[in-house]
């Protein structure tokens, strides 16, 4: 059986000390989440994750949700479940007081957040994409719609969805063929299908909120012409009761691979009835908003799994006796040393920690830029932000999920066969976080967004919001002592860094299959440069405490490794990136 505890004491070293919380409590609307209050909610959060939620987890694998003439219900516990979390105020958490929220800063949030992806991803995916929803009503949506349905959906009493893709159309939106048409009370008539919805039916709110992408009649061919509609399973009274079943019916839900406690439903819009979210043929902008924050939610999935993953293989490598250490017993006593004490298995636990660790400091870096963007009242600063998070969301989105599910596989290899088989739930932990690569875009796609969109964007400005900090903090540590084991390695990966950024801008403009058979490879660079980034950041700052404390000796440990054995990478991807596209692209075709 697998077992969960929350990685509080490197929570708190990262919200605290590396990302500095007393600095996001000067923000407007965070003077009161000092330091101690925000400690005092992880602790909560971490009670909950692991004695409500990961209980929840094996059963809702083993269950899945059912589905019978339109109705979905939830695996045993769920509901349970829920209620505690609502009741606990966890739904209204880093929502707007303005609707009952209590505006807790993202950087703190966001570690909530992973300790419940950890416990139980299937059952995250239920807030979170309430979450979501709300963040898109919240900032596109009128007065009126606000009223309407936000004070539920922080309370929890009500759920959100998003509702974008079709049966012929996933990443391509251009294509969708769901129609609105207008009715002479404001209100509009949907018709028309959608697929893969997560959470789109289910028994553990009185209403759904769908947020439904459609087209008018006089809307332009492609994205230009994609409007978003606020379309609610249950009418809402003029009182702000549940009314009328809407025409919103679930035909299906899909039977997966992972994450089957989460229902994954087809919907189908028959005649009805919705509401204009911002302005006509502008619906994709409103989407991204609540993208956006599902593809950094994704890629707090990865991490949450991949801990949870990583906690349960370093306990049976202690506990499982096999063979013994090539350097001589070393558990004489035994029959046999235990698995921790050969070298793989010490590469693949170690690699475990650095990623998750490194990816736990870069979302805590990207999470304080957005509470900057959405609080501060320096437009300066805003605008940082802003291009900052815009460029890293790519990289989070990926990067994390793509180490999630390398994780959870290497985890799964220190079981062996146990690891394979049902009893020690690590086979899973493969299954659930393998989704993550490919829902709310495929991280291809990310890599693209990141290499065709993001570096070339106003002249290369958004790149320079990454670059400029980094290369600061090499030259105000290259002379520091006991630094160079980790600002060495580092200008080194940074300078591969530039030299491919250089080589695809330059090749991209001849010839666009350049930046698509790069764009993979560069995206892992990116992010091992900013893994690296956050690893020479850490050491500095546990090397002066590291004397008198195991977890500042272990976190000075885990950075070296990161930099003498993984950081080395940049410079093969380097290589294949300079390699071209050549080779992929005059592969003929029938050869395949």
């Amino acid at each position: 059986m697998p077992t969960y505890k929350a990685p509080l004491a490197d929570m708190r070293f990262v919200l605290h000390e590396l990302h500095d919380s007393q600095s996001t409590q000067h923000l407007p609307g965070c003077e009161d989440f000092s330091p101690e209050l925000m400690d005092s909610v992880l602790e909560e959060a971490a009670k909950l994750a692991e004695e409500v939620l990961f209980p929840t987890n094996q059963t809702g694998d083993l269950e899945g949700c059912t589905y019978e003439n339109g109705v979905v219900r939830t695996p045993t516990g769920f509901k349970q479940a829920y209620n505690a979390f609502r009741e606990g105020g966890w739904t209204a958490m880093a929502s707007s007081p303005e609707y009952g929220g209590q505006g807790m800063p993202v950087s703190a949030s966001i570690l909530v957040e992973e300790m419940i992806c950890s416990a139980n991803v299937a059952f995250s995916l239920y807030p979170g994409l309430s979450h979501g929803a709300y963040l898109a009503l919240y900032h596109h949506g009128s007065e009126e719609q606000k009223k309407t349905f936000l004070p539920n959906m922080v309370a929890g009493k009500w759920s959100g969805t998003m509702c974008l893709t079709e049966a012929h159309c996933g990443t391509d939106l251009g294509l969708l063929r769901t129609k609105a048409v207008p009715n002479d009370d404001g209100s509009y008539t949907l018709t028309g299908s959608k697929i893969f919805i997560s959470a789109g039916e289910h028994d553990l709110t009185e209403n759904i909120i769908h947020l439904v992408l459609a087209r008018l009649p006089d809307a332009p061919s492609g994205v230009r012409g994609i409007s978003l509609f606020v379309v609610p399973k249950f009418l809402v009274k003029q009182d702000g009761s549940v009314g009328a079943r809407n025409g919103v019916t679930c035909t299906s839900i899909e039977h997966k691979m992972g994450i089957k406690g989460s229902a994954t439903c087809a919907l189908s819009f028959d005649d009805a009835k919705g509401w204009l979210v911002g302005e006509a043929h502008k619906g994709l902008r409103a989407m991204f908003t609540m993208m956006n924050t599902e593809r950094l939610s994704v890629g707090i999935q990865g991490l949450g799994v991949a801990e949870v993953a990583y906690q349960n293989a370093v306990t049976y490598a202690r506990e499982r006796i096999q063979g013994r250490s090539l350097t001589g017993a070393k558990a004489p006593d035994k029959a046999a040393d235990p698995i921790i004490v050969h070298p793989d298995v010490r590469r693949m636990l170690l690699t475990m920690r650095a990623y998750i660790e490194g990816c736990r400091a870069l979302s805590g870096w990207v999470a304080r830029e957005i509470d900057i963007l959405h609080r501060s009242t320096d437009e300066d600063a805003k605008t940082i932000a802003d291009d900052f998070t815009a460029l890293l969301t790519p990289v989070v989105k990926a990067m994390f999920t793509d180490l999630g599910f390398e994780i959870c596989s290497s985890a799964m290899q220190v079981y062996g066969g146990h690891g394979y088989v049902r009893d020690h739930g690590m086979e899973q932990y493969v299954r659930d976080v393998r989704i993550s690569q490919i829902y709310e875009g495929a991280n291809g796609v990310q890599a693209l967004d990141l290499v065709g969109r993001k570096l070339p964007q106003d002249g290369g400005r958004l790149l320079t919001r990454f670059l400029d900090p980094v290369m600061e903090f090499l030259e105000a540590n290259a002379a520091v002592d006991g630094m160079d084991p980790f600002i060495a390695p580092l200008q080194t990966a940074l300078e591969h860094l530039q030299i491919a950024t250089g080589h695809i801008m330059e090749a991209g403009m001849s010839n666009h299959d350049e930046i698509g058979a790069a764009s993979v490879d560069y995206l892992r660079l990116f992010g091992l440069v900013a893994l690296g980034f956050m690893w020479a950041r850490m050491a500095k700052i546990a090397l002066p405490k590291a004397e008198d404390s195991a977890f500042y000796t272990a976190k000075i440990g885990t950075a070296k490794f990161f930099m003498q054995r993984l950081l080395p990478q940049t410079a093969a991807l380097l290589s294949a990136i300079q390699s071209g596209s050549e080779t992929m692209m005059h592969f003929a075709e029938a050869a395949f």
